[in-house]
């Protein structure tokens, strides 16, 4: 035959083959959501989730590190109701990174739409970001939030697929605790992260009252001030017997002791303090964040010192928590020696930057694989078991965060550190430490993350003799050996410097194979040390 006629022939026959045939391979998700719904345009991203099992809900699997369900997501820009949202095979995904690299079978799709708000901000930078809803940064369950129904489908990337979901579910308020006679809640709006953020933004308070508290009006008592991530439980999971088993966390009840005669008469108070990159400020001043640390220090503390009869001193006011806690109440103590009376610091996020998990950020060029390497060049590990297995690489951990949200708003570790430590990029969001798909290092960012006094053990050492004779006594950091995210590491170095001064600071490790969350004490044991502390200080 004429190769001519071959030619033409085939291409008659592509002429003629139906469309469907020729889309095929298309594999995409189209979403929309009501006007019932949501009646005004949506800024925002939506997600979809693929799970194996209905239970539970597919949209609460997202973000999990180990990437047991997989998800994609894309922004979303003023979004009119009734309109439709692709997510495709271009859409980024974790742990798979397309949808065709989902394997054909049955799943439980969800869609869920994270809507953000516009902020005119007070350094003159125009963003859109997640505004909390005193859920702690959590997109699944945050208030105004749209979500579909849960559908079954069947997905062949061989075969191509068209998959509509329409958001018509909102998720309601969040029900604040109910006050009792021993735990109250506060919340404040703050007028100086509001001014920074053009948007009320508000500031909250757990407290945790002693025996006998209302009994003696005229009496004024110490403070421990609790950092960690948000939370609206009780102080020290402090519970009454048969109410979530009366535990708390750290070790054997707490209530037994809280309410017994002979324990000491202190208030506990955790705070809430969420922005719009993570469910937890870092408790300082941030150039992306805003003055949070103003904020707590002159209006919040303040104001629970004045209703709640605290003893407005520095001997008086004792820190602690664990991890995102563990580095606030280190740095609020480094910070403000003269206003603290001490701290005991739990596992605390990376301390020391040339020990950022496993990256020295001033010195290894990238985050994602060890420096030094030509041929099987090893992947930096994130999370590890106590034993030392490798649970989460560093680049693994990326590839989550660069889905769950562009721009830094992923709400997740990496980026909320660039969030509190970083520079504001041209944008108006945080400018990376590190391409989240290269794992390439910016040396400026680094540089003025530990100018900026972030490197508390750089900070110390610039400062020390300045506020050195104020820390005396004052430093006590506990750490597994085997923390999960390797941040006894930087701890380690922190001590190497601590052991060339008078400071007094006491390191406790927990050997052997102690991991994430290590704590030599019951919460009792240790508020007993606290409050030995403040009666050692107490001015005569």
């Amino acid at each position: 035959m004429n190769p001519m006629v071959r030619i033409v022939r085939a291409t008659l026959l592509c002429l003629l083959l139906p469309a469907s045939s020729l889309l095929a391979q298309e594999t995409k998700f189209e979403i929309s959501f009501a006007a019932s719904a949501h009646a005004a345009p949506i800024t925002g991203r939506i997600f979809v989730t693929l799970a194996n099992a209905e239970t539970p809900e597919p949209i609460r699997q997202i973000g999990n590190w180990q990437g047991k369900t997989p998800f994609f997501a894309a922004d979303i820009d003023q979004l009119p109701a009734g309109q439709t949202a692709v997510i495709d095979a271009n859409a980024p995904g974790f742990p798979a990174h397309s949808l065709k690299e989902i394997p054909a079978g049955d799943y439980y799709a969800q869609a869920i739409v994270n809507v953000y708000t516009q902020f005119h901000r007070s350094d003159g930078h125009v963003i859109w970001a997640h505004m909390d809803q005193w859920e702690g940064q959590n997109f699944t369950r945050s208030p105004g939030n749209l979500t579909s129904v849960i559908r079954k489908v069947h997905l062949d990337p061989a075969a191509g697929y068209d998959v509509k979901l329409e958001l018509t579910r909102v998720i309601p308020a969040i029900q604040l605790p109910p006050d009792t006679n021993y735990v109250k809640h506060i919340k404040i709006e703050s007028k100086m992260l509001s001014k920074f953020w053009g948007q009320p933004v508000y500031l909250g308070a757990t407290v945790l009252l002693p025996k006998g508290y209302e009994e003696h009006p005229n009496e004024r008592y110490p403070t421990i001030y609790i950092q960690g991530h948000f939370g609206l439980g009780a102080p020290f999971g402090f519970a009454a017997p048969g109410a979530n088993g009366g535990r708390a966390g750290r070790g054997p009840a707490l209530y037994p002791d809280w309410t017994g005669d002979n324990f000491p008469r202190m208030v506990a108070v955790t705070f809430q303090h969420p922005t719009p990159y993570f469910d937890d400020s870092y408790a300082v001043n941030s150039a992306n964040d805003g003055p949070y640390g103003d904020a707590l220090l002159q209006e919040l503390i303040p104001y629970l010192e004045e209703h709640f009869r605290l003893i407005k001193a520095p001997y008086a006011r004792i820190l602690t928590g664990g991890s995102t806690g563990g580095w606030e109440s280190l740095a609020l103590q480094i910070y403000h020696p003269d206003f603290f009376g001490g701290t005991w610091t739990g596992y605390p996020d990376p301390i020391d930057f040339r020990r950022y998990q496993l990256v020295n950020i001033y010195d290894d060029p990238n985050a994602f694989v060890v420096p030094g390497y030509e041929y099987n060049v090893p992947e930096r590990p994130m999370m590890r078991s106590p034993e030392g297995q490798v649970e989460v690489t560093m680049r693994q951990m990326s590839q989550l965060e660069d889905v769950l949200g562009s721009h830094g708003r992923s709400a997740q570790q990496f980026e909320a550190w660039e969030a509190v430590y970083g520079p504001v990029g041209e944008d108006g969001y945080p400018q990376p430490l590190f391409d989240k798909k290269t794992g390439q290092i910016d040396k400026k960012v680094a540089a003025y993350m530990r100018d900026q006094g972030y490197d508390l053990n750089y900070y110390l050492q610039q400062n020390w003799p300045k506020i050195g004779p104020q820390l005396k006594g004052k430093i006590h950091v506990f750490v597994g050996d085997m923390d999960n995210f390797y941040l006894n590491l930087a701890v380690y170095m922190l001590e190497d410097f601590l052991k060339t001064t008078d400071t007094e600071a006491t390191f406790d490790y927990g050997r052997p194979m102690k991991g994430h969350g290590y704590t030599p004490w019951t919460s009792a044991e240790m508020i007993r040390l606290m409050a030995a502390q403040v009666e050692k200080n107490h001015p005569r």
